[in-house]
């Protein structure tokens, strides 16, 4: 390892207001959900044009209870993306629903609509598109088909954040729509989530469901129509949340800065003539990323050891990287629902192949430079 300073793929900066107001909290003696969760729902709504917001411990949560508040039952079919975090269909599954898993686009790595389209049936009840690093499918489209065929729209959009459609932040506008405040993502509050919604009575529910389905009345009375679980936001989280909103505007043009010089050193490097694949550089037709990663996709077949060998070696040279994501539909838990290889060939291709690097609001421009270098030698060195 080199003697510059590890960088890790993702890191968040936590500044010295929202430490405090963290200490405020805890010196309250309301450490659970209270004023503050209150507080971040009341900002969460205004930043997504005054829309209702339930927050949640987590952004899995958020996607379980969507998918109860959109009817999603034992025997129904959800399709989405091959390409996403375990949750996504994890969440399926916890309503004893089928994922669906159609091909990606490969420039996009997001759902190929027209697939989403083909692979709808009778017992289809609702699309769950991911946005994959912050870039949103075409939302024109993807409401079109749903329109077409009554289906309900849960959008994971864990990574999107202050992303765009059309000028349109994306949350002020859709169905229901699942955001993650997790440790990695572009704002956090270490753990947690928010689930964006319309329907006052959704909203109650959605707030039910958070935690056990109690529906509390006068100073003693207590009833529970339906169970829920046990995902309510505490108060310790919201305070960061909270001091990571107020940050929001300056973090999503730095991160487009450090993307766009990502682009430029791609060029000088070369990363075409390797074999790098880049994700899109600008909008795609009215989308417009937050840079929530930063991904390429490595010529994995003609590397010696493949993706793992470049990982290692650019943590020989002190640079972190992730893999987000194996596809999905490949895993055990899948295959035995019939999912096998040469299914979806682009998702199986980007999945083996596709590698985060690092990118964050307080990453320099000269560690964006070493890493550019680095995965630059490694990948001429390895390539076969």
């Amino acid at each position: 390892m080199t003697s510059d300073a590890f960088i890790p793929f993702a890191r968040p900066a936590i500044d010295a207001a929202t430490i405090a107001a963290v200490g405020d909290v805890l010196a309250s003696g309301w450490i659970t959900s209270g004023p503050k969760v209150e507080a971040l729902e009341a900002r969460l709504s205004a930043l997504f044009g005054g829309r209702r917001v339930c927050a949640f411990a987590n952004g899995s949560a958020t996607m379980e209870v969507a998918l109860r508040l959109a009817g999603v039952a034992p025997g129904d079919e959800v399709i989405t993306s091959p390409i996403t975090w375990a949750a996504t269909a994890n969440a399926v599954l916890a309503v004893g629903a089928r994922p669906v898993f159609v091909d990606i686009d490969p420039v996009t790595r997001n759902l190929d609509l027209a697939a989403v389209e083909a692979a709808v049936t009778s017992r289809t009840r609702a699309l769950l598109p991911v946005y994959l690093a912050g870039l949103p499918v075409d939302m024109d489209w993807l409401y079109a088909i749903a329109r077409r065929h009554a289906l309900r729209v849960i959008e994971d959009a864990a990574q999107a954040i202050d992303a765009r459609w059309n000028a349109k932040r994306i949350g002020a506008f859709g169905d229901l729509v699942s955001f993650s405040f997790q440790a990695n993502k572009n704002i956090t509050c270490a753990e947690g989530g928010c689930l964006v919604l319309d329907s006052v009575a959704e909203t109650e529910r959605a707030q039910r469901l958070r935690l056990q389905g109690v529906v509390r009345s006068g100073l003693d009375g207590m009833d529970v129509e339906e169970p829920g679980g046990k995902c309510n936001l505490s108060d310790v989280h919201a305070a960061i949340a909270l001091g990571q909103l107020d940050q929001l505007a300056a973090i999503t043009p730095r991160r487009a800065a450090l993307a766009e010089l990502y682009f430029e050193l791609a060029e000088a490097h070369g990363w075409a003539d390797l074999g790098i694949e880049l994700p899109p550089r600008t909008r795609t037709h009215g989308a417009i990323t937050n840079w929530h990663l930063f991904q390429v996709v490595l010529p994995a077949d003609r590397i010696a050891g493949g993706r793992a060998a470049v990982m290692q070696a650019l943590r020989e040279h002190g640079i972190g990287s992730g893999v987000h994501y194996p596809a999905l539909h490949l895993f055990t838990c899948h295959r035995r629902r019939g999912w096998h290889e040469g299914q979806l060939p682009h998702a199986e291709r980007i999945g083996r192949s596709i590698l985060t690097l690092p990118l964050f609001p307080t990453l320099r421009e000269g560690d964006v430079e070493r890493v550019a270098a680095a995965l630059t030698t490694t990948c001429q060195r390895l390539l076969q």
